[in-house]
């Protein structure tokens, strides 16, 4: 009891572990209690006995063994994690438990078998079972298969997988022991319950005795089919259903269960296959070629024994099939023909798709022997052919059975049309497209017509077999021109039609054998199993694959297509009589009376009436027919007289638009059309005849008639306007449905008329059929003279690049679903494959037999011959047939010939038959395809290249859905060859992403993909895990964990892992081609739209609603303006025309660069590794190329890398750098990650002469690099040296631009790469043969040397600057001067020490380098040296363009670098001298002394910037004086003939309040603006020119609108004027972006204002006016400056809530406007000033704090500013609060609490909480953030157009922080300069003191257009540049112009009223622009006022004026000059 107390005491688990018998039992009682107790099957005390459990069952003592059991069935059951144990548990039971003598212990056993089944664990359990029924122990083979038994009974066949059973089952029969024969009976017929007769195939071979037991027990058993009695976990819902069924009844519900029928098991499947090749007798090949026919009988009957075995191993069975076929197709025994053709019937069926490689050459042979007569033989053809059908697809023989529809032979019509009709029985709406019943349905039809009645009995079969498959609606079409008799005839055949599967709920498989009841093992109908999903799904998946070529006719206007033809309107041809009956009803009788009347003017009147009586005619009352008979009658189209014949053309185009226009009628009219159709007076009524009649009768149908009508005639001038009235047809109907071959035929007469006219037309004609066929059109024309040949090119050369037109004519609307019919067709067979209409020929019949020979030769050379006959062959055929005789079995052989050189040749030759053969290259995949991917085993590198690029030669012609049907892509990857399976694994890893649907076979790849998972190879790993998601995308990751199943344990769970992980990168699957419903925006939806548009009361003029992304519907009516895509790229470009054809279109929205973890660096390993090409080459080879798209294939995206490397069209690689360009920010990662590749891709280029294609790169490159920069990345020494020296070589290219940019790019490289390794890559440079490069080199490292210093030299300055010194002695000028350039800036960085590092030099170069030092010395940096000059300008251009946008508030930098300054001062000169000689009225109260300021070197770069400033008016106190009269005409002087003073005038006249002289003005300007040289003229104007635009705009508003004598035509035409040319104007960003703040939101307000105006709905196409304002509106908030029309929005928003008088929907569009520019936020974020932005809004809560702004009506404004702060929180994070610089007393801001508060309630990059720090960062700037500051304050200051804001900054800056220290920063200035700022400020100060006296008025000036809420509120402080800007207005507006000296006051003597400048102070917070509009009109009508008098009373005071003012002049010079010194 001892020993008891011990173990008692253990806890559970150690019990069930003890030695002790006892203990265990005990433990195994207690853990069953327990068990039973746990409720949670996720509780963690399951976990404990995890690895116990097998414990429990193996138990060695028989007592304890029965409780283990019991509780490890109760754990199996309840336990969550008991999945874990199945192998090994189960594994315990087989062996341990089986064996056992008591009934109870195998009944547990068995149970947790089944358990283990319940709980998803069925295929270990079955295998664990199978695995056992080999044990040696009887007993335990009996209760495995026992078990089996259970299992399956209740399980049922769904579950328990029967072919591994089956296949086992015939083994238990020859068993010794009869307990295991009595059990594997019992199972056998449990089988047969389920699977019924396909079981006895597999059970032919048992004891006689045993099989006949069997079927008698077989015939006992019910027929009703078993049922699933016990269910998975996952089957609960069946479960339910199973106990419903029960509980009312059983048997009476069993209906219910159709909806799910058991599989239907195929015999096939559970058959093993035998192998047959290797069994044929020794001599068949001989005995078959033999001359006694009884040796070839016994040779065929020894196969047809060997084909009689149900299943074939698959094998080469390529040479028996052509013996066999042979003796199909020649042997005159018909008793052997019949042999032979059982036998290929038996290899089809045992093969089933196996045979598909085959069955293209049987098939032609089985359809000519039809011929023969007798029974026998028929019917073994009939069952050959018909097996054969099985392995293959109608498609892959269409058109051989096409071939033999029109033999002689009435019995082999017939039997084609009698096989195609059994054919058709296995086919589906999916397997017989339309595209095939339009190639058979014309064949039929004439076999319907035949004169032997059982071909046409024949053809009613099929054609009615065809209609029970797809349906009447599909068929119809075709059989428009059959009598109703014969229509009958079809349908009573389609109506006898029992298609397979039909009958019988469930599987086809019964209906199957009824159908064939030839094969031994038929297979289940495999067409309608793969097409189990609705039609639609099943077209859908057709489409899958690469795009095919040649498919141009665009979406839209293949949508057009099908709609005449479906509904045509059919008329039989009525007599005369009858429609002189139906006229006289419906026509005046006077009418028809004079309707040939002799008098022309009768004749006329006739028409007259005739037309009146058409116009009012119903369109169901009209008689077409009739009336064209009527028109046609006496003189008919012979009419004489011009007026009368103008008049009928008129009317049959009425006539044809009204009516129901049958073609019928078309025939009667075209002959006069035509005829008419080059008539000078009537060619053009003749040709809108043509079309109406083209819109009713539809464009193909017509231009069919009309061409071989014209053509014909002998009347040149009739052809060549025919042809042109095609040619514009073409373009407005667009192209579906036309039959090119016909006009091709047509075309190539025109083109060899004489008439030149004629020819002109036709390659006119060729332009536009260029437009949508593309570059295949040309090979119809290569035969032509060379001459010709070259005017086509150059027609096609124009068309380069343009899109098809959109058609707007004949789009028929039809429902959604024939449009999404008609997507579907066109991606079938497209109306437009142009590749199908190339002419091509059968060289079947030049494939000789001596030609095969040679290529079987045993001598390789003789080999070789063969092989290059044939290429020679087909390279002389250009285009080739389908059809190519003996030639794929010879090339197959020659894939696996020992020599490699051949089968480099053979792949060539198969690359040739791809572009030769095109799309009908799909029937040879099997046959050529499938032996191409086993050459990708092959070890040489090369011969696996070669291979790959055939492979996806053929892949582009056939797409990738017939690569993997069937087993044969298995086949392959069974092989373990790892470098066959890396490459097919990356071939699909790269193929299957762009499918949208595969075919199921793909499943079979499973295996062999898991097994690569954990091959040997590192490689094949690799590319495995690469393969994994684009796999699961199709298969679904449920489906593949699930096959995981079958794999052993140990590789279970790693492969699940790497399935877990291939789940999170899957891909999506690719987008359906636009063209369907949704996607296809036909231009009848568009048109649709816009018509809507004015049925509405009031259509809302907004712009885009904050709730809705949807664009307006006018957006679409024209150019499609997308506000989701601000970005306007090359994709922008594209999108409004939609591409050839929907399937061409790929979707391109999704990434363009993959990122692949760890891919560059894997790239840096190989090519460290040599495992790939070193990027190191003279000139670019091939191989680099390919292996280039080999590296570009995992990374980019597919469709961005066919356009990278586009073969011929060079516009489609510009467009994919321009898309790489717009997405650089966007995905910048990935970028990054493929940077390497880029820059690789670009090196190409440089080798390349198109300048189109480089100078994109480089535009590209500008961009690159500095965000490289920006984003911290630095070039590695692998991305660096395959990059920089070809860059190099093209600093030295011949175009300066191209040198321009390459010098800017390399500066910008040393910001992502040392310089001093730049320097190494420059110094390998000047070694080039090219004298440009070296002399460029040497300049560029001189630069280095003077920006970097000394250490930039590589390896040493000595070794570097001798190198360079060499070049001194160059012949060539320009490399001497850059060498000495160089080494003189060597000397200025390290002065003598210079002459030591550069060595010796001869006498004459060293005194050439001294001299050039002297000089250098002497000069001015102004004057210095090109490198320091450049490295200056970079230097500048850097300063002015800092790297935060946020920082500046420049609106344009200075672009002047400073080696123009000397230049520009002279200018400045020349420019005063001649203003004083011309001028002397205008005398300068100040000018700067020019000729010090240029030779002051040491402060020339900040005085050009103050040339043009007058700075002393801010000194002077302003006097207002009476200003003087006086004329400016624009032709008075020279300052006005200058273009911007003429700009001014212009403008001027745009304000008119003559509406002609306006719209004169706009006109002009509008000329300007278009063209896009001349429109930079306009810069500098745009404020000018907007604010006279949007007065005008008041001015009709308030005026013109009111003026009831005014008509509104011509106000609508001004309004168009303005608004078109507003359009113009924004669409130039950089104009649109010089519109300041001010300007914008008075432009916005009467933009606005326009909208709202009811008056403007009243004008005819008023609607479409607001819908142009709309568009506006949208370029507008696109294109303007970012900020000034955020900041314009937020003030006009301010004021419309201000104004209690203003409309609520006012206010309701500017927040729409706020909302889109929200929603961009994101993208322009980095062109905002924030610190503006947050002014505005600070300012806007000042006046609406939260509380008022809740009390408004609507909480849109306050949602839109939540929304606004939410987004810029978002974009910015916590550096937010660093913009609120501008703000004073920023803590009592309630814009800070607002953002403290978003970030507090929100996840942002964070802020702290704590308020002391934050306080402590706000009262303080760091000393870093100070000097920041102060540098772009006075960099402000040194520029010119932003000094005054410069200086204003500056003020507030010392206000806020007194204790400012500036002396650091005019320290190093200029007196001149230190003193201009002191003034300045001065000038401020003494503004901001008056201010303090003015109190500020709100008073609104609504006839000014001020707006009542602009003025300050609540005292707030304006900004000081406002009242700079006012002092000017003020002072144009009392005509002081800026040149207008003081000296014209005192020559008046009255000064005039003055006022304080205090007074001024008063305008309002925002400067609205109307002051400078008044200003400038009131100074331009005074100079014009002026001038007049000034030429009536020549008054000479002009002349004597600047004498009286020069001491006053000199005296400030003095002055002035004094202060400097």
């Amino acid at each position: 009891m001892g020993d008891d107390s011990e173990w008692m005491k253990l806890p559970i688990d150690q019990k069930c572990e003890h030695k002790v018998w006892k203990a265990r039992l005990n433990g195994y009682e207690e853990a069953l209690k327990l068990f039973q107790r746990i409720e949670d099957e996720k509780s963690p005390e399951w976990g404990k006995y995890l690895g116990l459990l097998k414990k429990f069952v193996t138990e060695s003592n028989a007592v304890a063994q029965l409780k283990g059991l019991e509780a490890a069935l109760v754990y199996v059951e309840s336990a969550h994690v008991a999945g874990k144990t199945s192998g090994e548990v189960v594994s315990g039971v087989v062996n341990k438990v089986f064996n056992q003598p008591k009934a109870r212990a195998k009944e547990l056993g068995s149970d947790i078998c089944l358990m283990y089944i319940e709980i998803e664990k069925a295929e270990v359990v079955q295998e664990e079972l199978i695995k056992g029924l080999d044990n040696k122990n009887p007993k335990i083979v009996v209760t495995c298969i026992e078990t089996l038994r259970k299992a399956l009974s209740e399980f049922g066949s769904k579950i328990i997988t029967l072919k591994p059973v089956v296949k086992i089952l015939p083994k238990q029969f020859e068993s010794r022991e009869k307990a295991v024969r009595d059990e594997a009976k019992q199972l056998a017929i449990e089988i047969y319950k389920w699977i019924r007769d396909a079981l006895r195939p597999p059970l032919q071979g048992i004891n006689s005795v045993q099989l006949k037991e069997l079927e008698e027990e077989w015939v006992k058993l019910p027929t009703t089919p078993p049922k699933q009695s016990r269910f998975l976990r996952s089957q609960q819902a069946l479960k339910a259903k199973f106990e419903q069924q029960q509980a009312a009844g059983g048997d009476e519900v069993d209906g219910d269960n159709d909806d799910e029928p058991a599989p239907q098991v195929d015999p096939y499947e559970l058959l093993e296959p035998v192998e047959i090749l290797s069994k044929l007798p020794k001599d068949f090949y001989d005995k078959i070629e033999a001359k006694k026919w009884q040796e070839r009988k016994e040779a065929l009957e020894a196969v047809e024994t060997l084909a009689k075995n149900p299943k074939l191993e698959n094998g080469d069975y390529g040479d028996l099939v052509r013996a066999l076929r042979k003796v199909v197709g020649k042997d005159a025994n018909v008793m052997l023909v019949t042999l032979a053709a059982k036998c290929l019937a038996g290899l089809a069926a045992g093969l089933r798709k196996k045979f598909g490689t085959y069955a293209g050459h049987v098939v032609p042979t089985i359809l000519e022997k039809f011929k023969e007569k007798k029974p026998q033989v028929v019917q073994a053809l009939q069952e050959a052919i018909d097996a054969v059908f099985l392995t293959t697809t109608l498609q892959n023989i269409s058109e051989d059975v096409l071939a033999v529809m029109d033999n002689k032979n009435p019995s082999i019509k017939q039997q084609a049309s009698l096989f195609l009709a059994r054919s058709f029985r296995h086919c589906t709406q999916a397997t017989l497209p339309k595209s095939m019943l339009k190639a058979f349905c014309p064949a039929f039809l004439k076999q319907v017509n035949d004169s032997a009645p059982e071909v046409r009995d024949a053809a009613y079969e099929a054609l009615g077999t065809a209609m029970k498959v797809v349906g009447e609606k599909a068929v119809n079409p075709f059989l428009a021109d059959l009598d109703k008799l014969k229509l009958d005839k079809i349908k009573e055949s389609a109506d006898k039609v029992e298609l397979p599967g039909k009958k019988g709920g469930g599987g086809s498989g019964g209906a199957e054998k009824k159908e064939k009841p030839v094969a031994k093992a038929p297979p289940p109908t495999e067409a309608p199993a793969k097409s189990s999903g609705p039609p639609k799904k099943a077209l859908a998946a057709k489409s899958g694959g690469p795009p095919k070529k040649g498919k141009p006719a665009s979406a839209t206007s293949a949508k057009g297509k099908k709609g005449p033809e479906i509904k045509e309107f059919i008329e039989t041809e009525l007599s005369i009589e009858v429609c002189e009956e139906k006229s006289a009803t419906v026509l005046p009788a006077s009418c028809m009376q004079l309707l040939d009347s002799a008098n022309w003017k009768d004749r006329l009147s006739s028409m007259e009436e005739f037309q009146k009586a058409v116009e009012q005619m119903d369109k169901s009352e009209m008689p077409c027919q009739a009336l064209v008979r009527m028109l046609a009658k006496k003189p008919g189209w012979k009419e004489t007289n011009f007026q009368v014949m103008q008049m009928k053309l008129h009317i049959v185009g009425l006539i044809a638009q009204k009516g129901s226009f049958s073609k019928t009628s078309a025939l009667v009219v075209l002959d006069g059309l035509v005829d008419k159709v080059g008539d000078v007076k009537c060619g053009a009524k003749a040709k809108e005849g043509l079309t109406a009649t083209a819109e009713a009768c539809s464009l193909p149908w017509t231009a069919e008639q009309v061409v071989s009508m014209v053509f014909a005639q002998k009347n040149p001038k009739n052809q060549a306007e025919t042809l042109n009235w095609l040619a514009n047809a073409m373009k407005e109907f667009g192209f579906a449905g036309i039959n090119v071959k016909a006009f091709i035929n047509n075309v190539k007469t025109a083109l060899g008329a004489t008439n030149p006219a004629v020819r002109t037309a036709a390659i006119t004609l060729l332009g536009v059929m260029y437009l949508y066929m593309g570059a295949p059109l040309r090979m119809f024309f290569e035969d032509e003279k060379p001459a010709l040949l070259k005017q086509i090119d150059d027609e096609f050369e124009k068309m380069q690049g343009q899109s098809p037109p959109a058609a707007f004519r004949g789009v028929k609307k039809g429902g959604a679903e024939e449009d999404g019919e008609e997507a579907e067709e066109q991606e079938e067979d497209g109306g437009g494959d142009i590749m199908d209409l190339l002419p091509r020929t059968d060289i079947s019949d030049r494939i000789s037999q001596d030609m095969v020979d040679k290529m079987g030769d045993k001598n390789w050379k003789t080999r070789r011959e063969g092989l290059e006959e044939v290429a020679a062959v087909i390279s002389e055929a250009k285009f080739i047939q389908a059809s190519i005789g003996e030639l794929p079995m010879a090339l197959k052989g020659r894939l696996t010939d020992s020599n490699k050189i051949l089968v480099l040749q053979t792949l060539t030759i198969l690359q040739q038959i791809a572009i030769a053969m095109g799309p009908a290259l799909k029937q040879h995949i099997k046959s050529l395809g499938m032996p191409i991917i086993t050459v990708l085993g092959d070890s040489k590198t090369n011969v696996r290249a070669a291979a790959m690029t055939t492979l996806q030669a053929w892949v582009e012609q056939t797409g990738m859905k017939d690569w993997l049907e069937g087993e044969d892509l298995s086949e392959e990857l069974k092989r373990e060859n790892p470098f066959l399976r890396q490459e097919v694994l990356g071939w699909l890893a790269e193929k299957l992403p762009t499918m949208r649907t595969v075919p199921s076979d793909l499943s079979l790849c499973l295996p062999y993909l898991y097994a690569c998972l954990e091959d040997r190879n590192g490689d094949v790993r690799k590319k495995a895990q690469d393969a994994l998601p684009t796999f699961m995308m199709h298969l679904g990751y449920e489906k593949m964990l699930k096959a995981t199943a079958k794999l052993k344990p140990a590789s279970k769970e790693p492969v699940s892992a790497l399935l877990e992980k291939a789940r999170a990168v899957m891909p999506a699957k690719p987008a359906p081609p636009p063209g369907k419903a949704g996607g296809a925006k036909s231009v009848s939806g568009g048109a649709s739209a816009a018509k809507s548009a004015p049925s509405k009361a009031k259509p809302k003029p907004v712009i885009d609603d904050y709730e809705d992304d949807e664009p307006e519907p006018e957006a679409k009516t024209k150019k499609v303006v997308k506000p989701g895509a601000p970005k306007k790229g090359v994709l922008g470009k594209k999108a409004p025309a939609p591409k050839a054809n929907a399937k061409d279109e790929e979707d391109r929205s999704g990434v363009i660069f993959i990122l692949v973890p760890n891919g560059k660096e894997q790239r840096i390993k190989e090519e460290k590794g040599l495992k790939v090409l070193k990027w190191n080459f003279q000139t670019p080879r091939d191989e680099y190329v390919d292996q280039l798209k080999t590296q570009m294939s995992t990374c980019f995206a597919k469709w961005l890398q066919d356009e990278l490397f586009h073969a011929t069209d060079f516009q489609r690689q510009v467009k994919a750098i321009g898309i790489m360009g717009d997405r650089l920010e966007d995905e910048l990662e990935g970028t990054i990650s493929c940077l390497d590749l880029i820059l690789k891709w670009f090196t190409l280029r440089f080798f390349e002469t198109n300048s189109t294609v480089l100078m994109k790169v480089l535009e590209y490159l500008k961009l690159l690099f500095p965000m490289l920069s920006r984003e911290n990345y630095h070039l590695n020494e692998y991305e660096a040296s395959s990059f920089i020296p070809y860059l190099i070589l093209k600093v030295g290219e011949s175009k300066d631009v191209v040198r321009k940019d390459v010098r800017a790019i390399l500066t910008m490289l040393c910001k992502v790469y040392p310089a001093s390794k730049v320097f190494v890559f420059l110094m390998d440079g000047t070694k080039s043969k090219n004298s440009k490069q070296r002399a460029e080199c040497l300049e560029e490292l001189g630069c280095l040397i003077e920006n970097y210093g000394m250490n930039v030299c590589q390896p040493t300055p000595a070794k570097s600057l001798k190198e360079i010194a060499v070049h001194i002695g160059d012949r060539d000028n320009s490399v001497r001067n850059a060498a000495l350039n160089t080494v003189v800036a060597v000397y200025n960085v390290c002065g003598d020490q210079v002459y030591k590092l550069i060595g010796n030099l001869s006498e004459k170069e060293m005194s050439m380098l001294e001299e050039r030092v002297k000089r250098s010395a002497k000069k001015t940096p102004a004057a210095a040296p090109a490198p320091i000059r450049q490295a200056a300008e970079r230097e500048r251009s850097q300063r002015e363009h800092p790297s935060n946008p946020n920082a500046t508030f420049m609106r344009k930098p200075s672009q002047q670098p400073q080696e123009e300054v000397p230049n520009k001062l002279k200018q400045a000169r020349t420019q005063n001298t001649e203003r004083e000689h011309s001028h002397p009225s205008i005398p300068k109260e100040f000018q700067l002394d020019l000729d010090m300021i240029e030779n002051d070197h040491t402060r020339v770069s900040e005085l050009p910037d103050l040339v043009q400033h007058r700075l002393d008016e801010l000194l002077e106190p302003i006097m207002m004086p009476e200003p003087k009269i006086r004329s400016v005409s624009p032709h008075f002087d020279d300052l006005h003939n200058s273009t911007a003073s003429t700009i001014n005038f212009v403008i001027s006249q745009v304000a008119s309040g003559d509406m002609n002289t306006s719209i004169q003005a706009l006109a002009q300007i509008d000329e300007v603006l278009r063209q896009e040289d001349k429109a930079e003229a306009m810069s500098g104007h745009i404020d000018q020119f907007l604010i006279a635009t949007f007065m005008q705009l008041r001015l009709i508003y308030n005026t013109h609108m009111a003026d009831d004598r005014l008509d509104k035509k011509d106000i609508f035409k001004l309004y168009s004027c303005i608004i078109g040319n507003m359009l113009s104007l924004f669409n130039m960003e950089s104009l649109a972006r010089e519109a300041s703040m001010g300007v914008l939101k008075d432009l916005m307000h009467g933009l606005i204002t326009l909208m709202l105006d009811a008056r403007v709905e009243d004008i005819e196409d008023g609607q479409q006016l607001i819908r142009s304002v709309n568009l506006l509106v949208v370029k507008v908030l696109e294109k303007s400056d970012q900020t000034n029309i955020l900041s314009a929005l937020l003030v006009l928003l301010q004021d419309s809530l201000t104004t209690s008088s203003g409309s609520p929907m006012f206010s309701e569009l500017v927040m729409k406007c706020l909302w889109r520019m929200i929603r961009f936020l994101p993208e322009t974020i980095n062109s905002i000033n924030l610190d503006r932005i947050l002014l505005d809004v600070h300012n806007f809560m000042k006046v609406f704090p939260k509380e008022k702004l809740k009390q408004l009506k609507s909480d849109v404004p306050h949602r839109t500013m939540k929304t606004l702060l939410h987004t810029l929180c978002k974009l910015t994070g916590s550096k937010i609060l660093d913009h609120l610089s501008m703000i004073e007393n920023r803590n009592d801001s309630e814009l800070e609490a607002h953002l403290r508060r978003i970030f507090k309630h929100s996840n942002f990059p964070g802020i702290k909480s704590d308020r002391g720090t934050e306080k402590g960062q706000d009262d303080r700037m760091s000393k870093a953030k100070v000097s920041d500051i102060l540098s772009e304050i006075f960099k402000k200051i040194g520029s010119k157009e932003n000094t005054k804001e410069g200086l204003t900054e500056l003020y507030e800056y010392k206000q806020k922080y007194s204790d400012a220290d500036l002396e650091p920063f005019l320290r190093n200035t200029s007196q001149f300069f230190q003193s201009y700022v002191e003034r300045g400020l001065r000038v401020i100060e003494s503004e901001r003191e008056g201010k303090g006296r003015i109190q500020p008025s709100s008073t609104g000036i609504p006839q000014h257009g001020l707006d009542s809420g602009s003025a300050p509120l609540n005292g707030e402080e304006m900004k000081p540049a406002v009242y700079y800007e006012r002092l000017k207005i003020l002072r144009q507006r009392q005509g002081l112009e800026n040149n207008r000296a003081q000296l014209l006051q005192q020559e008046e003597g009255d000064s005039g009223p003055t006022r304080p400048i205090t007074s001024l102070l008063s305008k309002p917070s925002v400067a609205s622009s109307t002051d400078m509009l008044q200003s400038k009109l009131s100074q331009l009508k005074e100079s014009r006022e002026s001038h007049l008098q000034q030429e009536q009373s020549h008054s000479p005071t002009r002349s004597s004026s600047p004498s009286a003012n020069l001491d006053d002049l000199k005296k400030r010079l003095e002055r002035i000059k004094s202060k400097r010194q």
